[in-house]
């Protein structure tokens, strides 16, 4: 059976559950000094992120999108031969975060395709992030977990040791 349902509802959630979040961030942050949410912990601080990860590449938002673009593409075409409840989930949260961060760069301030990420959540000696970013973060360590579980993206059911968190063992 297809999990591109699977797939295309958790990129759904993430999307909004970010779009919402970075809505009440500008809405209520900008201009504002950092909110300790958690003492120094987690703060609420305000960024307009001109780059990628760590606003590394500020001058290529184009490339960026470009590149969101052609990933986001390739994930729905891959979820289509899914079958593992588990990669579904994880090509999920890194389409969602991918689009996420994608329509800021679409339709935010200076410019169409040149838009500033918004970000607003910070950890002590971290760049700040934004949900989009906490899905691509959290699916990729996933993706890694079922990586080296030998969870495949065609298999069915997930392994006993990564639906139990026990020790996998051959015999």
């Amino acid at each position: 059976m297809s999990r591109l349902p699977l797939t295309l509802g958790v990129a759904s959630g993430v999307i909004v559950v970010d779009q919402v979040t970075k809505a009440i961030a500008v809405a209520r942050l900008e201009g504002q000094p950092p909110i300790e949410v958690l003492g120094q912990w987690l703060q609420l601080t305000f960024v307009r992120n001109s780059g990628a990860a760590f606003s590394l590449a500020g001058n290529y938002t184009i490339v960026i999108s470009a590149v969101a673009i052609v990933v986001a593409v390739a994930i729905v075409r891959t979820a289509r031969t899914l079958t593992n409840v588990w990669w579904a989930v994880v090509l999920g949260g890194i389409l969602g975060g991918a689009v996420g961060n994608l329509i800021d760069r679409i339709l935010r301030e200076p410019a169409p395709f040149r838009g500033h990420v918004v970000d607003f959540l910070q950890l002590p000696n971290w760049p700040v992030f934004n949900v989009a970013d906490m899905a691509l973060v959290g699916s990729a360590i996933l993706a890694v977990i079922l990586s080296i579980k030998g969870v495949e993206m065609g298999q069915t059911e997930a392994p006993d040791a990564v639906e139990t968190g026990g020790a996998h063992t051959d015999g």
